[in-house]
Formats: C-alpha cells, sequence, structure tokens
C-alpha cells in the first residue's frame, strides 16, 4: 500500500448494516449474493495505480477482526441480540469474496460473492476505500482538506446562528466520504452543535466507529438490499410482493424496535399495498429516497390519515441526495404536518471544490436469481438482466391494476 489504510476497525460500517445483518444471520443464514460496483459519473477514470491501491486497501480491510472493547459497544445497543455478537466474534471479511479488475467502463470494475452475510457487510468499506484512494491520487489532497474544512466550517455557523434551520439530522456519509480524516472533523464539529443556541438538532451518524468516538447515537434501519433480497431471493415469491415478505421477517426480527421502513425499492405506490394498517402502526416512520420529496411526504401522510394514524405521531426521513438548502425547504414545508428528519451524507462528508464520486455497490443477484430496484425516479436503479426487470415491471404492473 503506497496509502495509509484507509479502514482501520470492522465499525467504521453503516449501523443498518448491523441492523440487517442480526436479520440476515436469523432467518437467511445460507442465501448468497453477488454485488457490482458502478461509477456514474461520465467523466472519472481510475488509474492502474488506483486500482492496485484499491486491492490492497481492501486486502488490509480484509485482515481486521473485531475487538473485544467493539464487541461490547454493540452489544450494549437494545436490539443487538448476543448470539448476533458471539458471529461476530470469529466473523471477518474475505478477501477471496472480491473480484477486482480495470475491466469497468471507468477503469475499475468490483464484484463480490458469497453468503449474504458477508457481502452485505462489504459494500460501505469498500466504497468509502474506493472514494479515499481516488481523492488522495486524483489531486492535490491538502488543497482538498481545505476546502472542505472551509465549506465546513461556513456550514456548520449557519447552523448555530440559525441562518439555517433543518430540525432534527444524522450524518450519513461514510460511503462517500472525502477521507477518515474529513468525515471525523465533520462529526466531531457537528457533535457540538447541540451545545449551542441552534435550533436544529444533530443526533448521530450512520458511521459506528465515529459514534462509539465521539459518544453519540449510531443511527439506521435498512437498505435497498434488504426488500431485493429477503423479498426476491426466494424464487417462488412473486417480486410485486417483496415489501411484504421484507417486512414480514424485520417484524418477526425487531418488533417495534428499529423500525423505519423503506419505501421505494419497487416503487412506493407498490410498497403502500403492503403498508397497511399493522405495519403502518409497528414502523415509527418511513425513508424517502427516490422522487419528488414533497410528493412523496403528501402521500405518506395521506396514507397515514386513510388508516386512521395521526401522521403527526410518525417521522419522515429524508436522505436523497439533501444538502442544507433542500433540507431546509422540507423541514418548513412539513413542519406541523408529521414529524420530520434527515439523512445528509455527501454534503456533509465530501463537499470540497471538486465534484464527488457518484459511486454505488448494489446487490445484483440473490441464491442465483436477479435482484432488481427500480426505485421512484429513473438511472438509481442496477440490474444486469433486462429481462427480470420487464418481468418485475409486469408483476407490479398487475397487482396495481388489479388489487
Amino acid at each position: 500500500m503506497k496509502l495509509q489504510p484507509v479502514i482501520t476497525s470492522l465499525l467504521e460500517q453503516d449501523m443498518y448494516k448491523y441492523s440487517m445483518g442480526q436479520a440476515i444471520y436469523h432467518q437467511f443464514p445460507s442465501y448468497k449474493t453477488t454485488w457490482s460496483f458502478k461509477c456514474r459519473n461520465q467523466d472519472v477514470q481510475f488509474t492502474k495505480e488506483m486500482v492496485e491501491e484499491i486491492r490492497e486497501q481492501i486486502k488490509a480491510f480484509c485482515d481486521l477482526t473485531y475487538t473485544e472493547e467493539e464487541l461490547q459497544y454493540l452489544d450494549n445497543i437494545t436490539w443487538i441480540k448476543g448470539s448476533y455478537i458471539d458471529f461476530l466474534r470469529i466473523w471477518n471479511p474475505r478477501f477471496e469474496d472480491f473480484e477486482i479488475t480495470e475491466d469497468g467502463p471507468c477503469g475499475l470494475s468490483i464484484e463480490t460473492r458469497g453468503t449474504w452475510l458477508n457481502t452485505s457487510m462489504y459494500e460501505i468499506p469498500t466504497l468509502a476505500i474506493v472514494n479515499e484512494v481516488y481523492f488522495r491520487m486524483a489531486y492535490d489532497y491538502d488543497e482538498l482538506i481545505e476546502s472542505f474544512k472551509e465549506r465546513l466550517d461556513k456550514k456548520f455557523e449557519a447552523l448555530k446562528t440559525n441562518k439555517c434551520y433543518i430540525g432534527v439530522f444524522s450524518e450519513f456519509g461514510l460511503r462517500r466520504r472525502l477521507s477518515a480524516e474529513a468525515q471525523a472533523m465533520a462529526i466531531e464539529k457537528l457533535a457540538t452543535l447541540n451545545e449551542s443556541d441552534s435550533v436544529s438538532t444533530f443526533v448521530g451518524t450512520s458511521n459506528v466507529y465515529l459514534a462509539k468516538q465521539f459518544g453519540i447515537t449510531p443511527v439506521g434501519t435498512m437498505a435497498h438490499e434488504w426488500i431485493m433480497c429477503a423479498g426476491q431471493g426466494d424464487h417462488k415469491h412473486n417480486p410485486a410482493y417483496s415489501n411484504w415478505y421484507a417486512l414480514d421477517a424485520w417484524i418477526k426480527e425487531y418488533g417495534v424496535l428499529n423500525g423505519i421502513a423503506l419505501t421505494d425499492t419497487i416503487t412506493t405506490d407498490c410498497f403502500l399495498k403492503d403498508f397497511r394498517l399493522t405495519y403502518s402502526t409497528l414502523f415509527s416512520g418511513v425513508r424517502h429516497d427516490s422522487g419528488d420529496p414533497v410528493a412523496w411526504g403528501e402521500k405518506m401522510i395521506a396514507h397515514y390519515k386513510s388508516l386512521g394514524i395521526d401522521p403527526k405521531t410518525k417521522t419522515l426521513l429524508f436522505s436523497d441526495s439533501l444538502d442544507f438548502e433542500r433540507a431546509m425547504k422540507l423541514a418548513l414545508y412539513f413542519k406541523d404536518k408529521a414529524k420530520v428528519a434527515f439523512g445528509i451524507g455527501t454534503y456533509i462528508a465530501n463537499d470540497t471544490k471538486v465534484e464527488p464520486l457518484n459511486i454505488v455497490m448494489k446487490t445484483t443477484l440473490c441464491n442465483g436469481q436477479d435482484v432488481a430496484k427500480l426505485s421512484d425516479v429513473e438511472g438509481k436503479g442496477m440490474c444486469k438482466n433486462d429481462e427480470y426487470l420487464d418481468y418485475i415491471r409486469l408483476c407490479i404492473n398487475w397487482r396495481m391494476t388489479h388489487e
């Protein structure tokens, strides 16, 4: 490696990987998945040296194990069970599950194959490694970190002096952060916000390692992979009912704990077919990740009202490409209509004078079968089989027009 290790602890992971991981361990331990990397930036090219550094960084990540102190921290989280802690005690990443080449359109291809238990835990550290390697090797990093500091200071001052109001928010930037240094700098500063007179409230970070380091709350519930694999991984299931299978398994694992449901995996309209009274009551809220956020919020409020549920008792969590300006508009629009919260990632963890990377790793196969995320807007999905996309759209359309 030419750089210092990017990932230095297995706790450098988004919180929802543990909530999903525990449910996978208990209910889907035999499921196998394939994950594929994609860079959506049209003008980004990874050099041979970058690819080799990424490979070496991932090897170093695969040498890590949990310390007893880290496991004790996880064990103190209310909904994490001792059986899962014991599994993590003997778990470590497998480099054999990775295939890293220069074959991708951007000069980088990464695929991981193995049990869902393993491969799910690779996504976030891999993306963090790709980001940091790229920005350290493609640019003058010292200049980038200086521009990051300047922008962070301005954002913090705007929140502290109430020039910007975004209500309740958390930081979701691990996968697309400029660097570990930059994200830690942002969290350390934001953690002091609640000591000021700010009317905005910083409630935590998705990065479990930094949550532990700074004594704040690790936040996160579920990702699209949960609905895709729990809902579509069994070949007998009709994919138009993906949300029902996924929500049912979640409730079996957590009951009323840990309950923010993600709505847009196979479109929010189809999600609402299954998000009836029981689930709408048990889940504390819903997360927006694609499409018009105002239209989505109004749709969710109308849905709760139609079930006789006061939407003011439920949380609308927005997490789609947010900056403070967008968040402030949404906070003001939905004020007094529902509880509102924001998960803000790249704008906090990678705001510099250069464009951030738009990179993802998505589940493309589960148990040898295609899986798909359709989303509420074109361009956010990822599936390698157009025939499967046609099939799932046909299933959804039949359900939407016949139920």
